[in-house]
């Protein structure tokens, strides 16, 4: 598809620097280029050709920023007078639909709620707290990625009004959701890097679709308020992604604090490691580290013949790095029967989505007076052609929730939550306890149990960590592990207790740095 604005259209008239190469550039390449005298500009203009090559086929981009160039400028002008700049201004990030840009719209997906395919443009009037921390980082915002209808699947975007994204590494397979094109962008190398959101997979799965590393992190650790919510009050995370543990630990620097725009943050004041999130990214750290495996104690489901091969490998690998594995440490513990899974999805518990009336409700309240849709009222009344909520509704599931109707009928109303909190709070005893039984720093799971099943089907993407760490808000980093042999990649994820986020990408810097497994995709142009 074509972009809201032709990225050809915001060349500069100036020669372009043609002394770097924007496939699989990180962070430290950005900085390099920079030292060289490449200008933020420049690169901005690489990046806008490649959107424009490739974004009409993978279609990851739906939404573009028209200052994106003007913004690099200002970056430049910056760095010109002297001014001492972070490690991530100047670079081109893309941010995921559903997080408020000040003057873009947000679309959650649905057409509905896009002036270009019918619908009304909901403009935010201020940007989100973890869009405007990255604005004040310096980076360029190259434009808004593609989502389902309300974030609803963790699989894929096919329901999107903008059309299905495809899977950069694989085009033919799921390329994970919700935040697909945020993990296709990055794939693609259409960004260096991008913002995703998670309430039930939906960071970790795009990341480990696309090969790529995807951090979600502790609940409340990152703010979410401006950003359309599922379980915004219990569950929504933001966290980054991107092609190396190094630029996500930076890129987590940049986005997690306190702020009074989100009260529930004030939990990680304290937090915060020394050093910040890239200072534990030695390559033995994997060294002298008990990690739990995946067994049926965790959840009662088996990994295929191909992922247990593949998972056997990436053990070998941990091992010679000087990890010690332990087989199943959850078994016997119950906490593969703390679940509660919905009749119709595999093995999706929606507890703590009870609320997702109220949180939508907060969360159009904060979108200004000037605002197409204000209240949930308004949003039921906008939308009520396709109820979300009805039986043919992308939530309809959510009836199945004891304390939704409730929700439902007075979204001003907060909403009872006592049988997520009673779920969270088994779920982390029972962590809790296994962890120190075991005296385990870590769980390393491949994070499917499967590989990747097609674009179009019935079939969604069979995960090892959705839900378990959503509702119990533990942390988990994904990291690039090899390929299943049709060629869909293979991740691992680390899983810790609450706050250890720099110790889980500490492991994976040291896992990736030993193995390097992450590959380039081949891209075709439209």
């Amino acid at each position: 598809m074509t972009p809201a604005r032709d990225p050809l259209d915001q060349r500069p008239d100036q020669a372009f620097d043609q002394a770097f190469d924007p496939v699989e550039m990180t962070l430290a390449d950005v900085a390099a280029a920079f030292a060289r005298g490449v200008t933020a500009e420049a690169l901005a203009t690489a990046f806008l050709d490649r959107i424009a090559t490739y974004n009409p086929r993978y279609n990851a981009l739906i939404v573009m920023n028209p200052d994106a160039l003007e913004d690099a400028r200002a970056v430049d002008r910056r760095r010109a007078a002297g001014e001492a700049l972070g490690p991530l201004a100047g670079v081109p990030v893309v941010i995921k639909d559903t997080m408020d840009v000040a003057g873009l719209p947000s679309t959650a997906g649905w057409h509905f709620l896009s002036a270009r395919s019918g619908g009304v443009d909901l403009i935010p009037q201020t940007d989100s707290p973890v869009v405007a921390r990255m604005r004040a980082a310096g980076c360029v915002m190259l434009g808004k990625t593609n989502v389902p209808v309300l974030s609803a699947t963790g699989s894929h975007a096919n329901d999107s009004w903008a059309g299905p994204t495809l899977n950069a590494a694989a085009p033919d397979r799921l390329p994970g959701g919700s935040s697909a094109g945020t993990a296709t962008a990055v794939a693609a190398s259409l960004a260096v890097l991008g913002l995703a959101e998670e309430t039930g997979g939906s960071i970790q799965n795009p990341a480990s679709a696309q090969g790529l590393v995807g951090v979600k992190p502790t609940f409340a650790l990152v703010p979410n308020a401006g950003v359309v919510p599922l379980a915004g009050s219990t569950r929504d995370v933001v966290g980054p992604i991107a092609r190396c543990v190094r630029d996500a630990a930076l890129t987590l620097d940049v986005l997690a604090g306190y702020t009074a725009e989100d009260p529930k943050t004030v939990a990680g004041i304290g937090r915060r490691p020394r050093g910040g999130y890239a200072g534990r990214l030695d390559p033995e750290a994997l060294a002298g580290r008990r990690l739990g495996l995946y067994g049926p104690g965790w959840r009662d489901r088996p990994l295929s013949a191909a992922c247990t091969a593949l998972y056997g490998r990436a053990q070998g690998e941990l091992a010679a790095r000087g990890a010690t594995l332990v087989e199943d440490p959850f078994r016997d513990s119950g906490f593969a029967a703390i679940g509660r899974p919905v009749a119709g999805l595999d093995h999706y518990d929606a507890r703590g989505m009870e609320g997702v009336a109220h949180d939508l409700d907060q969360y159009l309240r904060r979108l200004g007076p000037s605002a197409a849709i204000r209240s949930f009222a308004d949003f039921a009344a906008a939308t009520a052609a396709e109820d979300a909520f009805g039986p043919r509704g992308v939530l309809h599931f959510m009836h199945q929730l004891p304390q939704f109707a409730g929700s439902l009928a007075d979204p001003t109303a907060p909403p009872d939550l006592s049988d997520f909190l009673a779920a969270r709070e088994a779920y982390l005893a029972t962590f809790a306890d296994v962890m120190a039984r075991h005296g385990l720093d870590a769980l390393v799971f491949p994070q499917m149990r499967d590989a990747l099943p097609p674009l179009h089907g019935s079939e969604t993407i069979h995960e090892t960590t959705v839900c378990e760490i959503n509702i119990a808000g533990l942390p988990g980093v994904t990291v690039p592990a090899g390929a299943y042999p049709c060629g869909a990649p293979f991740n691992l994820i680390f899983v810790g207790p609450l706050w250890s986020e720099a110790d889980l990408l500490g492991l994976a810097y040291a896992y990736e740095s030993a193995t390097r497994h992450r590959r380039a995709p081949h891209l075709a142009a439209a």
